[in-house]
């Protein structure tokens, strides 16, 4: 696969930043000064802002009238902006080595293993929710919870985790493995895999 010149790639990146801050401007000239005011104002990332600002009224019509789905698109974003902040929020693959005290290249390892959940960042960059380590190493019935989930994405993955389970009575599986409890929660993660696999 040939490289892209390098001023192919800033050209068009230029071309991205310049249609989004347009279309940014057009969305901020919609929204109410008030609520513009108040997503300003609210803690986060960037990203997080973006987020606000396009969950409002006007922003919804907008875009809904530009993509039907489009309202879906964001609830999903907004879903997986909350899974990565859950529980200590995530890091990268230098700090999940620190917090494991192993390598850069040991935690990639891990991950491309399946032993570690990771989702993509962007480019070559992965974000590891920090809650996978317990006292300097990997959760107990991480690895094995991971395995029964082989063939679901990262995100659903830490859906399951992060979530309420009928099977646990309710309770998250990520709760239940800091209790020791890995045998109902390997139970769970299978009869997940095996409605998934109907």
């Amino acid at each position: 696969m040939r490289k892209r010149p390098a001023r192919t790639t800033a050209d068009a990146r230029h071309r991205f930043t310049a249609r989004v801050l347009a279309s940014l401007e057009e969305l901020a000239s919609r929204l109410d000064g008030r609520r513009l005011a108040g997503v300003a104002a609210e803690p986060g990332s960037g990203y997080g802002l973006l987020l606000s600002a396009l969950e409002q009224p006007e922003a919804q019509e907008a875009l809904r009238r530009e993509d039907p789905l489009a309202p879906a698109r964001l609830r999903g974003l907004r879903m997986r902006e909350e899974l990565l902040r859950a529980e200590g929020g995530a890091v990268g693959a230098p700090e999940m080595a620190a917090l494991l005290g192993i390598t850069r290249q040991a935690v990639d390892k891990r991950r491309r293993a399946g032993k570690l959940l990771a989702v993509a960042a962007g480019a070559r960059r992965w974000l590891y929710p920090s809650w996978q380590v317990a006292e300097g190493g990997t959760l107990a019935g991480l690895e094995e919870t991971l395995a029964a989930l082989r063939g679901w994405s990262p995100w659903a993955r830490m859906g399951f985790l992060l979530g309420q389970n009928l099977r646990l009575g309710g309770e998250r599986p990520l709760d239940a493995l800091r209790r020791g409890q890995v045998d109902r929660v390997l139970r769970a993660a299978r009869a997940l895999g095996d409605q998934g696999a109907a």
